[in-house]
């Protein structure tokens, strides 16, 4: 450090010098002009004794020409004492400008480098910064750390009949712990309530009741809840969660986005844009994760050093070919008469499980949730109609139309007291 303000008071020093010196001179610089022709007419008067010497031009020639050059310079010699007796700078005023001069250079770029500049901060090359980058991801906060350093917030302001759903959910959970649909219920009612923490608690006992059966999407929500609960940060904690995710799926959008903010997060821009900007081209249109993604990317592109980056249009949701049918509609009930019972079972079951697993992650118009609720009474399973019914209620809780709808089809199948 001392070696750099050494260096570069020398370099200020030596600039404010060069200055001053240019001001306390004033005119002087101007005058060699006359002084130069005056030594190029004497240059002439010896060339041209060489040359008569030589015998190259005769003596009358070279008489008339000593008589030229000589009245040139007189003339020269004559002009050069009248501009050097012109008025002289003020020695004052050009001692006081000097002053000025190195005071400006050397207390004011000081006192900007101060300002702009980074005192005492080292160099930073490729590899020191990596390192760093490396460093911070590796001893960075806790989960539990980011969420005691949280300031507290104001409770939402919740319908009491939802928190009453709420609270008999919890009670329910914790008389039966290794409730899948409980567990999964009760971890969407918590973040519905912004209650984060506890949302994914009950996330991490879905993952331990599923053992090895636990899939990319259960890993990827318990990420997310996680990371909401430490207000957007990342933590290592939540860094295992996404890991163990895009093990599973290494395409899971939630995963790759959450994946690219912790680089963000830790001092790898250029790691995190790439991500990302696979991420926004590879995904559907309508994906949750694109408009915080889109909202962000270009500071990010400036970030990892891409200046020019454009972002792509967005696509048309409209115009990408429409997905698979929702769940079993009586088209498929009625197909279904052909095949065996066993059959039929079979195809019954893989559509209820491909409505129940949207509906849980996009959600669906109260049709769907009735719908569902319908199916699942028609297989049987009672106890899987009855939290589908519960957790619409919750859901549907300020439309009235809405839970009309859901209360027919849990009283056709049976569930409605």
């Amino acid at each position: 450090m001392t070696l750099f303000w050494g260096v570069t008071g020398a370099m200020a020093l030596a600039v404010a010098a060069l200055l001053a010196l240019a001001v306390l001179r004033g005119r002087r610089d101007d005058a060699p002009a006359q002084a130069s022709d005056l030594r190029v007419y004497r240059d002439q008067l010896a060339e041209i004794d060489r040359d008569l010497a030589r015998g190259t031009i005769p003596a009358d020639e070279a008489e008339r020409l000593r008589t030229e050059v000589s009245r040139r310079i007189l003339a020269a010699d004559s002009a050069a004492r009248t501009d050097t007796a012109g008025p002289e700078q003020p020695r004052t005023a050009s001692r006081a400008v000097a002053a000025l001069t190195v005071a400006l250079v050397v207390i004011g770029g000081f006192a900007l480098y101060t300002r702009l500049g980074a005192p005492g901060y080292p160099d930073l090359p490729r590899q020191s910064r990596i390192a760093a980058a490396e460093d911070a991801r590796q001893t960075r906060p806790t989960q539990a750390e980011a969420e005691a350093g949280l300031p507290a917030t104001q409770a939402p302001d919740i319908d009491p009949a939802y928190l009453e759903l709420v609270q008999k959910l919890r009670g329910a959970v914790a008389e039966r712990p290794g409730d899948i649909e409980g567990l999964t219920l009760l971890a969407r009612s918590e973040a519905a309530l912004g209650n984060f923490v506890a949302a994914y608690e009950a996330q991490q006992a879905i993952i331990e009741a599923k053992g090895d059966a636990a899939t990319a999407r259960d890993y990827a929500d318990l990420a997310d809840m996680m990371i909401l609960a430490a207000g957007g940060y990342v933590s290592p904690q939540a860094e295992a969660a996404l890991d163990a995710a895009l093990t599973r799926d290494p395409t899971n959008g939630v995963a790759r986005y959450y994946a690219g903010l912790m680089m963000a997060q830790t001092g790898r821009p250029d790691i995190a844009f790439n991500a990302w900007d696979r991420l926004l081209r590879e995904s559907p249109p309508d994906a949750p994760w694109l408009p915080p993604l889109r909202a962000q990317i270009k500071d990010l592109a400036w970030r990892a050093g891409v200046s020019d980056y454009t972002l792509p249009e967005p696509q048309d949701p409209a115009a990408t070919p429409p997905g698979p049918a929702p769940g079993p509609t009586a088209e498929d009930m009625e197909s279904a008469a052909q095949m065996t019972p066993e059959q039929r079972m079979e195809m019954i079951r893989g559509m209820v499980s491909g409505l129940s697993d949207r509906l849980s992650t996009q959600g669906g118009p109260p049709e769907e949730w009735a719908r569902l609720i319908t199916a699942l009474g028609v297989l049987g399973e009672t106890d899987r109609a009855r939290a589908i019914w519960t957790e619409a209620q919750t859901a549907f809780a300020g439309s009235q139309e809405a839970l009309d709808t859901l209360a027919a089809a849990a009283a056709r199948v049976g569930i409605d007291q």
